[in-house]
């Protein structure tokens, strides 16, 4: 099994601990966007008690990845996600953190296959 592999199996079984519905493919192409962060245990995860890495999210992915205004609407999704996911749990995986920002703001179509 290869480390990719390893890694989806562990966000589909954190999903389905924190008891979200997902659809596998999207979250799929979310944790491929990220490239080799995921591998690092480190950037593998989001703080969201640290406001500089949550800063960096919304900069990077939710405006420049994603294509959003910036705005209050980008807090409150950020802290909605880190309300979904548990203020205890450690376990905050950045690839699960990102597919449900996609989610929140509709933007499945940018990780969208070629046909």
């Amino acid at each position: 099994m290869s480390k990719f592999d390893e890694a989806m199996d562990t966000y589909k079984g954190e999903m389905d601990n924190l008891g979200i519905s997902y659809d596998a493919n999207l979250l799929e192409a979310v944790a491929k966007g990220l490239g080799p962060s995921i591998y690092n245990a480190d950037s593998s995860k989001v703080s969201c008690s640290d406001k500089s890495e949550l800063d960096t999210v919304r900069n990077n992915f939710l405006i420049n990845k994603l294509g959003l205004e910036d705005g209050p609407a980008l807090d409150e999704a950020l802290n909605s996600v880190c309300e979904k996911m548990g203020s205890s749990n450690r376990n905050k995986y950045r690839a699960i953190f990102y597919y449900l920002l996609v989610v929140h703001f509709g933007k499945e179509s940018n990780y969208a296959q070629a046909s």
